[in-house]
């Protein structure tokens, strides 16, 4: 059972995470951060070309890691870039989708973000299963919540179609 505090610092959208007003979006990666498919592609085209010139000079990130670039042209001032775990079925697969979550949040509390926006990490072409990576996704977000009360934070959790949102909903309960 979530508090009513953490419950009211978290929100879930069925929607495009490139047109939201928020402080920042998350962007599932891929290891070079020079753009992709899915939500990746989709955040690359939307910030405009000077994105990946940025991106250029971050040199990659690790599975489970989070760098940060401006929003260029989205309403979102900042992109947190983090690359999630190619689901294998290992134990390792849940700690690095954590360490994407709260590594996120630590990075967007760094640069005084009080918005962010989640896609569901790992959950397309990298394969996790989306139960068990919307589970991740919540408890993370609410254990960093619930350790950092001091700190004002919104937390969108940003769905592509509506059985992704229902997983959310359902985990929120």
């Amino acid at each position: 059972m979530r508090s009513e505090q953490i419950r009211n610092q978290l929100e879930i959208v069925q929607g495009d995470i490139t047109r939201l007003d928020c402080d920042c979006i998350v962007n599932a990666a891929n290891r070079s951060l020079l753009g992709g498919g899915g939500v990746d592609g989709a955040i690359h085209r939307a910030a405009g070309p000077e994105l990946l010139a940025e991106c250029h000079t971050l040199h990659g990130c690790r599975t489970g890691e989070a760098k940060i670039t401006k929003g260029y042209r989205l309403k979102a001032k900042y992109i947190i870039h983090t690359v999630g775990p190619i689901y294998s079925g290992t134990p390792e697969d849940a700690v690095q989708l954590a360490g994407c979550y709260r590594n996120s949040l630590e990075l967007a509390k760094t640069y005084d973000i009080h918005s962010i926006a989640f896609p569901a990490i790992s959950t397309g072409v990298y394969g996790y299963p989306l139960d068990a990576a919307t589970q991740i996704a919540v408890d993370t977000v609410t254990d960093w919540l619930q350790n950092h009360a001091d700190y004002d934070m919104r937390v969108i959790f940003c769905c592509f179609d509506a059985q992704t949102a229902q997983a959310y909903q359902t985990k929120m309960e």
